[in-house]
């Protein structure tokens, strides 16, 4: 089934961007936005004046991060093979901003049980709708200093799929720092140089290492999880069911017999990274991304690292003088990070 559109008020999408290939070829998005977003729950407040998940929040500049990684990743998917993924009572933040999309896309759980049950919902029900397509899953809540070198990263890294479908791939940052929150990639020989970068072969994950790890890391030549992450909706499928079976047995029995309130009621967290990808990282490969200038916007003092390391000076920052938080407003002359 094609899904339709009821418009279009992205800003600066371009039909014209969605008509390029043929429809049975065409990859599909699932934009992952069922997050709480706790830990920046006291900034965002502070932002919003409400209880919105940091996605639903304009950090950055005008657009919230949603809006914003919708307008990234439109000139790669049609409008129709959008998927969001997010959660129910977050309803009020997402109805505005999903408005260009036509219902079927947007795709509500109960609630929020972590990236292994979206993605496993989202393949799912993605393949219910087509056979086997490519589909690339984006967390909602990221940002790119250069989304021009993103777009080239993740159009190279589809082409690869597209070619070698029983692959995943995930789209892994070039570090420039010894980050302690982030997850790290350990990787070893090169499978293939295209234009926009490298594929390697994976060898392990690293999740939240401590600092002297992270140097090591860092200097061993390692890169960051964007946990951006690309392959055939099959091969995804076929992965989570040989890794979390259970998991995937109480989704299909929940689409199947539309009752997925009752399942998700039981269906403990799963983590994609940590319970998943980790535990076999030899079926997957990295893309080594040196130049989209990738953040996680996991704390207040990130986002306020990435507002000053990218000059950017969004409204709200002349407020924080007022708030009684745990950080303080960046200096746009130098970077407040730890390099």
């Amino acid at each position: 089934m094609l899904l339709r559109v009821r418009g279009n008020d992205l800003g600066s999408v371009s039909p014209s961007l969605h008509t390029t290939s043929p429809q049975s070829e065409s990859p599909w998005a699932v934009v992952l936005a069922g997050g709480d977003g706790t830990r920046l729950q006291r900034l965002t407040f502070e932002i919003s004046g409400d209880g919105r998940p940091k996605q639903f929040c304009k950090l950055m500049g005008g657009e919230s991060l949603l809006r914003q990684t919708c307008r990234r990743i439109s000139p790669l998917f049609d409008l129709d093979r959008q998927l969001f993924v997010v959660t129910r009572s977050h309803e009020v933040f997402y109805r505005n901003e999903l408005a260009a999309f036509h219902s079927d896309s947007v795709l509500e759980q109960p609630c929020n049980r972590g990236t292994a049950v979206a993605i496993g919902l989202a393949v799912s029900r993605i393949l219910e709708r087509a056979t086997n397509p490519l589909v690339a899953f984006f967390p909602a809540d990221h940002h790119y200093a250069n989304e021009s070198a993103f777009v080239r990263a993740v159009d190279a890294a589809l082409e690869y799929s597209r070619r070698n479908g029983n692959e995943i791939v995930l789209l892994a940052a070039e570090p420039h720092y010894p980050e302690v929150e982030y997850g790290w990639i350990e990787t070893s020989t090169v499978v293939s140089d295209v234009p926009a970068g490298q594929l390697l072969r994976v060898t392990r994950f690293w999740e939240k290492p401590s600092l002297p790890l992270a140097r090591t890391l860092l200097q061993s030549h390692c890169l960051w999880n964007t946990f951006v992450t690309i392959g055939r909706a099959a091969t995804f499928h076929a992965f989570l069911c040989s890794q979390v079976p259970s998991m995937m047995t109480s989704i299909a029995t929940a689409l199947a017999s539309d009752r997925l309130d009752t399942i998700y009621r039981d269906l403990p967290p799963v983590d994609i990274s940590r319970e998943v990808f980790s535990l076999h990282p030899e079926k997957l490969l990295a893309f080594r991304d040196t130049d989209s200038g990738w953040a996680d916007l996991g704390t207040p003092k990130r986002v306020l690292d990435t507002l000053a390391r990218n000059d950017i000076q969004p409204e709200w920052v002349s407020r924080l003088s007022s708030w009684h938080g745990d950080v303080q407003p960046p200096d746009h002359k130098t970077s407040v990070g730890a390099f």
